[in-house]
C-alpha cells in the first residue's frame, strides 16, 4: 500500500521530504510532481526498482529513463558536454526540458540509450523535486507517470493512488501539475535536433521546433 505525503507545493515540509527520500534510498518507487507531469522516480542504484518503473509504464529496456538532476552543477558529474551544449542546456535549466547528452562513467551502462552512449537527463523547475533532491544528494531515475495503455500521463493524487497504490511505494502530492510532457531535445548532435515539442519552447534555447 502506498503512503502518501501530502506536501506543500511551493514550501513543502521537511519532514515530509525527509520521509519520502528515506522511501527512495530504500528501494522504493514513488510518484512524484515535476513543472511538467506527475513522474515515476527511483535511486539511480537500485535496478530491480528501475524495472518496476518500466513495467508500470510498459515499456522494455529499449526504452530510457531519465535521470533528474537538482541543478546544473550535477549536470557535469553524469553528462559529458562541450562548450556549444552547456550554453543551450543553460537557457533551458530549470525547466520543462530532457536533454540527451553522452553519459559519464558514473552512470550505470543498463540505462544508455541502446547502440548509444546517451541518457535523458532533466533539471524540474518545481519546489518539491528541488528539496527530495537535495534530500537524496543524488540524482532520481524517472520516467513521466503515464500507465501502460493510457496516452496522458495521471495528474490527480486520488487518481494515482486508485490506479497504482499497490505499485507504489509512496505518492508525493503537491496538486495537479500542467499535465504535458517536457520538450526533449538531442544535444548528442550537431546542429541540436528537437524529438518532441513539450511544454518547452525550444525558442528559448535559441532552437526552432521540429
Amino acid at each position: 500500500m502506498a503512503q502518501r505525503f501530502t506536501v506543500h507545493p511551493t514550501h513543502p515540509q521537511p519532514r515530509l521530504i525527509r520521509q519520502a527520500a528515506a522511501v527512495v534510498r530504500a528501494g522504493g518507487v514513488i510518484a512524484y510532481p515535476t513543472d511538467s507531469s506527475y513522474a515515476l522516480g527511483c535511486a539511480l542504484g537500485h535496478a530491480a526498482a528501475a524495472q518496476r518503473i518500466r513495467r508500470i509504464r510498459g515499456i522494455d529496456d529499449e526504452h530510457p529513463l531519465t535521470l533528474v538532476l537538482h541543478d546544473l552543477a550535477a549536470l557535469g558529474q553524469f553528462a559529458r558536454l562541450d562548450n556549444w551544449q552547456f550554453r543551450v542546456v543553460r537557457q533551458g535549466v530549470p525547466g520543462p526540458f530532457t536533454f540527451l547528452l553522452a553519459a559519464s562513467r558514473q552512470v550505470p551502462r543498463r540505462l544508455h540509450a541502446p547502440r548509444r552512449n546517451t541518457v535523458g537527463f532533466r533539471v524540474p523547475a518545481h519546489p518539491v523535486v528541488g528539496a527530495l533532491l537535495e534530500e537524496l544528494g543524488e540524482p532520481l531515475l524517472s520516467s513521466t507517470l503515464i500507465v501502460a495503455g493510457d496516452e496522458r500521463p495521471l495528474n490527480d493524487a486520488d487518481a494515482i493512488r486508485e490506479r497504482l497504490e499497490r505499485s507504489l511505494d509512496a505518492i508525493v502530492d503537491a496538486g495537479p501539475c500542467p499535465a504535458e510532457p517536457t520538450t526533449v531535445v538531442d544535444l548528442s548532435v550537431d546542429p541540436p535536433l528537437v524529438t518532441r515539442l513539450g511544454r518547452g519552447d525550444p525558442a528559448k534555447l535559441g532552437l526552432a521546433a521540429a
